[in-house]
């Protein structure tokens, strides 16, 4: 064997943010305080004994844990045994983007803000663990859950979520990196059988995980609802014991997700430590009384719930609610400082589809009146839909935006256009298995169709706001398809037929199928869920007070048919789902097949206009053991300071083992001057090229050509060069 395709076990990705790893040095003080617990003391720590907490022993001095859910924003506190919020006075939060508001800035110091803006709030409200961030790969454009995690790459998923990772515990709060994993739909979820061959595991759907252990030093994880390969993921021994903890050396602790635990002994000694869940008593929980009637009939040993009662107390200590009391951060909540984290992020993660006749930004100057057409112009998405959401004091809607950014003497002439309507939920077939299905009705109302209609007629600018909401877009359930709800295709193309030049603005988290009104309208705006500060950092890309640098985090098809879950027919499954376009998730799939997308994973335009040049790499010639330093010059040809995201891709002709066509290998934003050119330098460690080997369980790095290939998408390649590897 070339001595470069030997075992690269020890495959790891560099980062610039380092997380602290759980803290040692107490096991003397945790050995004497287990001596000293009752066994059901001991099992108290094991599950919850609250909605989200498990239980102290006050004697000793061992507080709860406390936790809360957080990937929007730290949620309001809830009655100890229900759903229902307390409706306190204090517990309002930043709401922060989703995360595929994130995923499109595309920039990792960004990434690290929210973490550590999101971990100081965790931190006011005394929260230990905050259930955030969620990395799961975006695997199917109809997800309910693809709003909120962050893209379809692997690579940009780990990127982002180390800093994500490192900010959150920061603050002596704990990130539980959600859902461990291989859980990529809410069809089926709790009990579907996910199947994925070992390569497409290890080179798609882990190396986020991985990072977040090896890079991040995650201190907890939370185990997933669905199977992986005929074992429940929170009591699964390969992922939770061989993989998670074996390999990559993880130290902290497993967290079910809500009433995902099915079994008191096999999910223990599987690698579960505490398990959380709401639907019947907590003394009945898996790891509560029938955990102690399992020590005492011989079943487990006490030596084994010692092992996992000594990794919370291991967390404790790491966060200073135990041991160095004095040294707990304090946090802070609900502060200007945050409202401007939540607005830079959204800021950055707008992305410009189409601007044809430079509709945009809009000349305020020459404009006296606006028609705002879409009831998305006033929808709040905080709180709704299924799962966590925030309770926040300022949620700045697009319409507020528009009204606090525009001169006073604009007038704004508002039509709702349409309504949010839904029909009672429809079962979907699927083989044995039925799920409900959010139904929308699509009749638009003609009063309000005329109203809007007549809106457009009397202004001298259009704008739409249409798109989705987190109503629709939710967890627990996946869409049916990618149909724009509630009648708004109509409404769009009747509008244009009165103004061709009205600017159509999304708000949604994921791809839905636009590619007629992408035909027919001139500009074309995509905005997320996007935070306290949504409407403002909205109406500044607008006027152009911001430069739009966001790209897109996944594929956009031109139908669904196109994305690989649904060309294979592999999604959702029935009992079983099989994962039968391995490696080729997303813009793989797309570019490998040749199948145009509407839109390119990593497209975005800007107000000005970048070219790169000047590719070179430091050495013709690498080892496995080196770094790949490349150079190339990014020139801002235009006439507004912007942005560019210079995104290097990586494809090896001619390879021995399937590859995709194009894999992302490195990414930098950068900051242009108009008129100005600037270097970016990017390094890539030659172990990045490495493909899993499941016949050996080995990385190996395959010699031979390579082609750098750099873009500003993974369909504008726009420069490139060929490196060997020896």
């Amino acid at each position: 064997m070339n001595s470069t395709e030997e075992s690269t076990d020890s495959f790891t990705t560099s980062s610039e943010y380092q997380g602290r790893p759980i803290n040692m040095n107490y096991e003397d003080k945790i050995d004497s305080l287990i001596a000293e617990m009752t066994l059901e003391e001991k099992t108290g720590l094991l599950h919850g004994h609250s909605m989200f907490t498990t239980k102290a022993v006050e004697r000793l001095g061992i507080p709860e844990l406390k936790m809360a859910d957080g990937p929007l924003g730290v949620r309001e506190e809830l009655e100890r045994e229900s759903w229902a919020p307390l409706g306190l006075e204090d517990d309002y939060a930043t709401y922060y983007p989703a995360g595929a508001g994130l995923s499109a800035t595309w920039n990792t110091e960004l990434a690290y803000v929210f973490g550590n803006s999101v971990g100081e709030e965790a931190r006011a409200r005394n929260k230990d663990v905050i259930l955030s961030p969620a990395i799961n790969i975006i695997r199917t454009p109809v997800g309910g859950r693809t709003y909120e995690y962050f893209t379809e790459d692997p690579f940009l998923n780990k990127k982002l979520a180390v800093p994500f990772i490192v900010g959150i515990q920061e603050n002596d709060v704990a990130a539980c990196v959600k859902h461990y994993a291989a859980n990529n739909q809410e069809t089926n979820r709790d009990f579907v059988d996910v199947q994925i061959d070992e390569r497409t595991l290890r080179e798609i759907y882990l190396p986020a995980f991985k990072d977040a252990v090896t890079e991040a030093h995650a201190y907890s994880m939370m185990g997933a609802y669905n199977k992986f390969r005929g074992e429940y993921l929170c009591e699964n021994d390969y992922m939770l014991n061989q993989v998670l903890r074996d390999e990559w050396g993880f130290k902290g602790i497993v967290i079910s997700d809500w009433a995902a635990v099915h079994t008191t002994v096999n999910s223990l000694k599987s690698g579960l430590d505490v398990e959380m869940g709401t639907p019947k008593p907590f003394d009945e929980f898996f790891l509560a009384q029938p955990l102690i009637d399992s020590v005492k009939a011989g079943k487990i040993s006490e030596e084994e719930v010692d092992k996992h009662v000594k990794r919370v107390l291991r967390l404790m200590f790491t966060l200073n609610s135990m041991g160095d009391t004095e040294s707990h951060k304090e946090g802070s909540i609900n502060t200007e400082a945050h409202f401007k984290d939540a607005y830079n992020i959204a800021s950055e993660s707008i992305v410009l589809l189409k601007n044809e006749k430079d509709l945009l930004p809009i000349n305020t100057q020459e404009i006296s009146s606006i028609a705002v057409i879409g009831a998305n112009a006033t929808k709040k998405n905080a709180l709704g839909g299924f799962g966590a959401g925030v309770k926040t004091k300022r949620e700045v809607t697009p319409l507020e935006g528009l009204k606090n950014r525009l001169p006073s003497d604009i007038t704004i002439n508002y039509a709702e256009g349409y309504q949010e309507r839904y029909a009672p939920k429809k079962e979907a077939k699927f083989g044995e298995v039925t799920q409900s299905r959010t139904e929308t009705i699509d009749e638009l109302d003609p009063q309000l169709l005329e109203e809007a209609l007549e809106a457009v007629r009397n202004s001298e600018l259009t704008i739409i706001f249409a798109g989705s909401n987190r109503d629709y877009e939710t967890e627990a359930s996946d869409r049916a398809d990618l149909s724009l709800p509630f009648g708004q295709e109509e409404l769009i193309q009747k509008v244009l037929e009165i103004n061709p030049n009205a600017i159509v603005v999304m708000i949604a988290g994921a791809p839905f199928e636009i590619e007629n009104i992408s035909k027919n309208t001139h500009s074309l705006v995509w905005s997320w869920f996007n935070g306290s500060e949504g409407g403002n950092a909205l109406a500044d890309v607008l006027i152009g007070e911001v430069n739009p640098s966001g790209k897109l985090p996944w594929t956009m098809p031109k139908k669904l048919e196109d994305s690989p879950a649904h060309a294979t027919n592999s999604f959702p499954g029935d009992q079983t789902v099989t994962y039968d376009e391995g490696i080729l998730v997303g813009y793989r799939w797309f570019d490998t097949k040749d199948i145009a997308p509407l839109y390119p994973f990593g497209y975005g335009l800007s107000y000005t206009d970048f070219s790169l040049s000047n590719l070179t790499a430091n050495q013709k010639e690498y080892t496995k053991g080196d770094l790949i330093q490349l150079s190339v010059d990014v020139s801002n040809t235009g006439a507004f300071d912007g942005k560019e995201v210079v995104q290097v891709y990586v494809s090896k002709p001619n390879s021995k083992v399937e590859r995709a066509a194009k894999e992302l290998k490195g990414f930098a934003k950068q900051a242009v001057a108009s008129g100005k050119t600037e270097q970016v330098t990017l390094a890539i460690p030659v172990k990045e090229l490495a493909y899993f080997d499941a016949s050996e369980m080995k990385w190996k790095v395959e010699p031979g050509t390579y082609k750098i290939l750099v873009g500003n998408s993974s369909r504008n390649i726009l420069q490139e060069t060929e490196i060997t590897i020896k």
